[in-house]
């Protein structure tokens, strides 16, 4: 299970007949990290720099590509984009003083195992509070622990699906002769009581789009 395409970086032919020793379920990555900063700048209209917090660890394709849709985006909304690359845990205080000093008025995290780990979501909460920095990710577990704004794949979805494809390889069925699963569902959580601790006011419009409101 992972947010890629299986077949640009190599691992099957097509999605419908991988014809290899790897199928699985794929889901909604790169292609929302235009849309988080659609909707951060929804939020926050008037923010001009938003900052990127960039995975030095992750795969170098899709974090280029990610890199590319984000300044795309920032282009087309007006805006200029501050990337920020972070490797552990530990370097993330720098992370937050390098965005400060560049005037950064809102943060978007970028995909990556490393940032979407319960001891990184935990630190980056308490930093976007105690910056009072605005910040959207792609895990509902960052808006759940009291992040901003969370929007992303329905990773519960995805497991269940990835559950089944290997229930189905056990009992015997080639992974080559399975297509590859996408999970299409994407989710937009939003937490007003941390809104409320950043002075924001979330538009009518954007709760509207919610699937869920944290009160």
């Amino acid at each position: 299970m992972f947010g890629s395409d299986p077949v640009k970086l190599g691992l099957a032919a097509s999605l419908n007949h991988p014809g290899g020793n790897v199928t699985g379920v794929t889901f909604f990555t790169t292609e929302l990290v235009g849309k988080r900063i659609e909707l951060l700048c929804e939020l926050l209209p008037q923010a001009r720099t938003i900052g990127y917090l960039r995975p030095q660890q992750s795969s170098v394709t899709l974090s280029d590509q990610m890199e590319a849709d984000a300044h795309t985006a920032a282009r087309a909304l007006g805006r200029q984009l501050v990337m920020v690359t972070v490797d552990k845990v530990e370097e993330l205080n720098a992370a937050f003083s390098t965005l400060a000093s560049e005037h950064a008025d809102a943060l978007v995290v970028g995909a990556s195992p490393f940032l979407s780990s319960e001891e990184s979501i935990n630190r980056l909460v308490a930093l976007t509070l105690k910056n009072k920095l605005p910040a959207i990710h792609q895990y509902r577990e960052f808006a759940e622990a009291g992040g901003l704004v969370s929007y992303g794949a329905n990773y519960a979805e995805a497991s269940q699906q990835a559950g089944i494809y290997a229930a189905r390889i056990l009992k015997g069925e080639r992974p080559a002769d399975l297509p590859f699963q996408q999970s299409t569902k994407v989710e937009l959580i939003i937490n007003l009581r941390t809104a409320k601790l950043l002075g924001l006011t979330v538009p009518v419009s954007l709760l509207g789009l919610a699937d869920e409101v944290i009160e």
